[in-house]
């Protein structure tokens, strides 16, 4: 049996559809220092969502209990990375609350991305991401969730980057 806070989670909620009081709280989001290098924060990834007025990047929070405890962006269009196929959505800035982290939000903001990309462009055909080839962690969520390694997507920070594709 999931417990009652898991229960009380929503599937990923578009920025436009979160309440004032709900934009406050998704600033409060921690993210730690270590995994930073990884995601960004939120005032980052809020400064790249509001910075796009074309639709081409979405945003999506994950709410438990109403409050934002996890926030990613997608993107589609001209703001698709080179190293993705061009008919896809790519995952950035996945972020949980340090204070959440281990009790499967992460797990929950990926299972509900293909709605998500779904609702936010019908013709999307596949989701992609690339992750660090070090962080362990996000690798095996990935998989487990039935993500596939398509090989080097760039050149990153500590060699080259994952690319990894879920079909829709």
């Amino acid at each position: 049996m999931s417990p009652a806070w898991l229960l009380a989670m929503k599937v990923l909620t578009p920025y436009s559809h979160l309440s004032s009081v709900q934009l406050e709280q998704l600033i409060e989001i921690e993210i730690r220092p270590e995994q930073r290098q990884y995601s960004g924060d939120v005032d980052m990834a809020l400064y790249t969502l509001l910075g796009c007025t074309d639709g081409e990047i979405r945003g999506f929070a994950l709410l438990v209990d109403e409050v934002p405890k996890g926030f990613l962006l997608l993107k589609h269009g001209r703001f698709v990375p080179e190293w993705a196929d061009s008919k896809a959505a790519t995952l950035h800035a996945l972020q949980v609350d340090w204070r959440m982290q281990g009790r499967g939000l992460g797990r929950a903001c990926l299972e509900g991305l293909p709605d998500a990309a779904r609702a936010a462009w019908p013709g999307v055909q596949q989701l992609e991401l690339s992750v660090d080839a070090d962080n362990a962690a996000g690798i095996g969520l990935y998989k487990a969730l039935g993500w596939e390694d398509r090989g080097q997507a760039y050149r990153g920070r500590i060699g080259y980057e994952r690319r990894y594709v879920l079909a829709l």
